[in-house]
This record gives C-alpha cells, sequence and structure tokens, in this order.
C-alpha cells in the first residue's frame, strides 16, 4: 500500500511527466478529424465521434447542474449541440426542463444523451439484487417520457468501475431491446473510477459505440486513461470526455484557468468532445471561446503546470480507501457528495447521495481519533467526511 501513495511533489512529478504527449498535437502522430463550422458568423470547432458519423463541437453541455432552461436555449443557440443528462440527475428534474427547452425544436438540430445506472454495491462496484433488465428498461422510457421525445441519440450505461459491469447481462438485453425498439440510436458506457479498466472492458465487448469517461491533466493514472482512450478512438468508437475541470466548472483553488483545463483534453486528438457543466452565461462564453481556439498558449500551459502540483477538491476515484475503514464507510461515493457541495454548489444533490448510502448516526466519531485511512491525495478523510456528513441535518425543502 504505501509505494501506491504518493506525496505532493511526486503527485506533481508524474502529472508533468505526461504532460509533453498531450500539449502538442506534433507529439502525437494521430491528426484530429476536425473542421471549422461557421456557427452565427463565428468559427467553432467540430469533431466527427468515431463511426457513429456525428459531427459535433468539441465542447457540448454537461446539463447536470443546470435548471436553468434559457441558459440550456442559448447554448443551443449559440452552436452547442449535445444536451448531456441522466435518468437521476436532479431527481429526473433535470431531463424534465431539458423536455421543456426543447419541445417544438426541430429534432435534427439537437442532440440528446442520456444516462440508467442500476443498483451497485457501494463498496465493491458490482451490481446487486435490484439491476434487472426490467428496471433498467423501465427507467429508459422514463427518461423519454420526461424529455418529450421517442429516442435519445446516446444511451449511456452508466457508472461502470468494473470490467465485469460492461458485459453485464441484463443491461446488455436491455439495451439491445431498446435499441431494436428505437429508442435510443447509439449505446455508450460511462466511467468515473478505474477508468481504463473500463474503456478497455467496453473495446473487448465490442457492444458500445461511445464512451464517456472522466479525462483531466490531475489524474495519476492519466497516461493509462490516455492509452485505452486512444485504443477506443482505433477501435471506432466515440470518446466524450468528462471531469476536464477536475469534477466542475465552478473553479477550485487549484484550477485557476477553466479555457486551460478543456483546452489540455482537446489536444488528444483521440477526444471528440467534451461536455463540461456550467450553469452561467458566463461559463457558456468560456466555452464558446475555447470552441473557437483549442490552442494552449505558453501562459496557459504555465498555469495547469503549477495546478497540477496541488490536490484540490478532486477524488481520484482509486478506491485504495475502502480496505483501510475500520466502518467500512463508502469513501469515495462521501468525497463525490463533499465535492457536489464545494465544487459543483450543489447541495441537494449532495444531500441526495449521502441520504442514499445508508450511514450509521455517528460517523467518524471519538473511536476514531485516529483515522487509518491514508488517501492517495493526501486528502484528511475524516476531516472531510465529518463535514460533508452534517448535510443530512438540513431539510429537504431548504434544497430547492
Amino acid at each position: 500500500m504505501e509505494k501506491n501513495l504518493i506525496g505532493r511533489r511526486n503527485f506533481m512529478k508524474s502529472t508533468l511527466a505526461g504532460f509533453g504527449g498531450f500539449f502538442f498535437l506534433s507529439a502525437i502522430d494521430k491528426q484530429p478529424d476536425e473542421k471549422w463550422v461557421d456557427v452565427q458568423g463565428k468559427k467553432r470547432v467540430f469533431r466527427t465521434l468515431g463511426k457513429t458519423g456525428l459531427k459535433l463541437p468539441v465542447i457540448n453541455m454537461g446539463v447536470m447542474n443546470s435548471d436553468n432552461p434559457n441558459l440550456i436555449r442559448t447554448a443551443l443557440d449559440s452552436g452547442i449541440v449535445l444536451l448531456d443528462t441522466a435518468h437521476a440527475y436532479m431527481q429526473g428534474r433535470n431531463e424534465e426542463t431539458i423536455g421543456g427547452v426543447i419541445k417544438g425544436r426541430p429534432r435534427d438540430s439537437y442532440m440528446i444523451g442520456s444516462k440508467v445506472s442500476l443498483p451497485q454495491d457501494r463498496m465493491t462496484g458490482r451490481y446487486i439484487e435490484g439491476a434487472t433488465e426490467a428496471e433498467f428498461l423501465k427507467k429508459l422510457d422514463l427518461s423519454l417520457k420526461r424529455l418529450g421525445i421517442d429516442h435519445v441519440d446516446i444511451l449511456y450505461h452508466h457508472n461502470v468501475s468494473l470490467r465485469e459491469s460492461a458485459s453485464y447481462e441484463p443491461v446488455l438485453n436491455a439495451m439491445t431491446k431498446a435499441k431494436k425498439a428505437g429508442k435510443f440510436r447509439f449505446a455508450g458506457i460511462t466511467t468515473h473510477t478505474n477508468e481504463p479498466e473500463v474503456i478497455h472492458a467496453a473495446v473487448d465487448a465490442k457492444f458500445y459505440d461511445v464512451v464517456l469517461t472522466a479525462y483531466n491533466y490531475q489524474q495519476q493514472h492519466v497516461a493509462e486513461v490516455r492509452d485505452a482512450i486512444a485504443r477506443a478512438a482505433q477501435a471506432g468508437m466515440g470518446v466524450v470526455g468528462m471531469k476536464a475541470i477536475r469534477g466542475g466548472f465552478r473553479l477550485t483553488p487549484s484550477v485557476r484557468s477553466a479555457s486551460a483545463a478543456l483546452k489540455w483534453v482537446l489536444q488528444d486528438p483521440n477526444v471528440h468532445t467534451i461536455v463540461p457543466g456550467f450553469t452561467t452565461y458566463d461559463q457558456l462564453e468560456t466555452d464558446l471561446s475555447v470552441m473557437e481556439d483549442i490552442r494552449l498558449n505558453d501562459a496557459e500551459k504555465k498555469e495547469l503546470a503549477w495546478d497540477a502540483s496541488l490536490p484540490g477538491l478532486y477524488c481520484q476515484g482509486c478506491r485504495e480507501c475502502l480496505g483501510q475503514c475500520a466502518a467500512r464507510l463508502p469513501i469515495p461515493d462521501l468525497m463525490r457528495a463533499y465535492m457536489y457541495v464545494y465544487d459543483y454548489r450543489n447541495l441537494g444533490m449532495a444531500r441526495d447521495l449521502v441520504v442514499s448510502l445508508g450511514l450509521p448516526i455517528r460517523v467518524c466519531g471519538e473511536g476514531c481519533t485516529l483515522c487509518p485511512v491514508k488517501c492517495s491525495v493526501g486528502f484528511n478523510i475524516r476531516e472531510k467526511i465529518r463535514d460533508i456528513v452534517r448535510i443530512r441535518e438540513i431539510p429537504p425543502e431548504f434544497m430547492a
């Protein structure tokens, strides 16, 4: 265990070691399949989403944290094409908001990517009772009803963290039936944890058309993520990046330039688009400016090099902490809730997640003064958990 832990200096060194292959397109043999598209008199960079043939701007909208229909309308009117949502976002209200925005718009003027997840064991990531074909199809039908459309463009098998889960038969059977019924066009898979293993499994499954993966310059295993992405793209899969800004658009103390973080991901020609979750018009403008010019300048490169040395709020999802906690707490989920509060500023989502974990009344109490958990990026786990579990005390009506 000890040799897997790296300090801040080594973290910076390992991260910077990967920069050379990402900063300069000339350092990568493959050139991106991209073109310039005129949108309201401005040139936007578009790439092709693998063998799907879908032409998309290099940045689209992750709608997860946005409940502002006017912002979503403005995004679509400004050249964004793909809206990324999920069955569970905002307990369904996210899809309902999108449904109101797209109502009356020509169906070929926008694309929708949505996600369905099934119950998993919080500690192992394996599917549990209730993770059935029927449940998957039930959730998909409800999502389509909320959106007010008869199909989504990309349907994702959501939140996969294990190789075996990528080929989970009930999900593949459900998606096969839904595809035959015309309820989606392209099959996708998403991964936030153990991404290289899941991406390779998705390629091997020969079932998926698109992979949506966490990918940013702060990942300890970024070189492995890059290699897996390259293999997926070579196999013809569309590659969509998320968590480019370390988990959210709201800048953490260790992310000084959102545009630089977005551009860093787009230096990889195997990434076809990214879906940052923006919630303000200023953030939308940042995205639009990157769509016009994805090149990193020298100042941005220096900022990224410095930012890479700071741990910030981003949990690596390595899951090394799970075996160390005597109380067997679902630490990665708690760290995700912490990020929802302090990065996304989405208290409702954080509370929903924490409550769903079924935690004991007392967490990290007097008996755990000497916490044995050693975080791979140096988080004070006990301190963060004690902070985030307080959100259970806030009545849900105050979260609106």
